[in-house]
């Protein structure tokens, strides 16, 4: 049996042990996807010193099946669609698009509302360890991974503190590499793996990514973007 995580900072700080060889190098960006994986990465980005970021992705239902996953969208509107869910539901494609506009919106204005005036990270020729609290279907995480490689990612790095085994495999496809720590045989859900795993808001998220920006000198941030584009 896989012992449950205290609660998200725990796991950030264990997530990071396993990743330690990105301790303080330059051209390295950590990125959480909101809400849960941003606490996650802040433990991640303060432990090996690095810059933290917020990356947005979004689900799409399934119209009448909200919670089953018929693809995501991410920062830079980037879509990824299940055509075989979409097929098995026979979603049509005015619905899709209504769809995928309405949650492109949404991806945009939550950008702004977590990072307010400051512009995003620049991930051109950088790696990317993209994190969240916990992988479901992994739609949304894919979405991000195409979008990060859209935007120039040279290396992806997908780091989670628990997954579902069948998440991970297409995954493991797009991305550079999968770190993941627990990867339970029954998933269930997320929040099963924490003790402590309470809703987010979005105040809490601008929080937590302004004092990662205080914490970190802001020379570093342009140094590791220079040794990105230089590289």
């Amino acid at each position: 049996m896989h012992e449950v995580f205290a609660n998200r900072a725990e796991a950030g700080r264990e997530l990071a042990d396993r990743l330690a060889e990105f301790d303080g190098q330059p051209g390295v960006l950590v990125l959480g996807l909101p809400r849960g994986g941003v606490p996650v990465a802040f433990e991640v980005a303060a432990a090996l010193g690095l810059p933290l970021d917020v990356f947005t992705a979004r689900k799409l239902g399934v119209p009448g099946h909200e919670e089953l996953a018929l693809g995501a969208v991410a920062s830079g509107d980037v879509c990824v669609i299940n055509d075989q869910i979409a097929a098995a539901f026979a979603v049509s494609a005015e619905e899709l698009a209504r769809r995928v506009r309405a949650t492109g919106e949404d991806v945009r204005v939550h950008d702004l509302r977590y990072r307010g005036a400051r512009p995003p990270v620049d991930v051109q020729g950088s790696i990317a360890i993209l994190v969240d609290d916990g992988i479901a279907t992994g739609a949304t995480v894919r979405a991000a991974v195409t979008a990060l490689r859209t935007r120039g990612a040279r290396h992806i790095v997908v780091a989670s503190p628990v997954a579902s085994p069948d998440s991970v495999v297409p995954i493991k496809r797009i991305a550079d590499d999968v770190v993941v720590l627990r990867l339970p045989a029954r998933f269930m859900t997320v929040g099963a793996w924490y003790r402590d795993f309470p809703q987010l808001e979005d105040a809490e998220v601008r929080a937590l990514l302004e004092q990662a920006a205080e914490r970190l000198p802001e020379q570093f941030r342009h140094a590791s973007h220079r040794h990105a584009h230089s590289g």
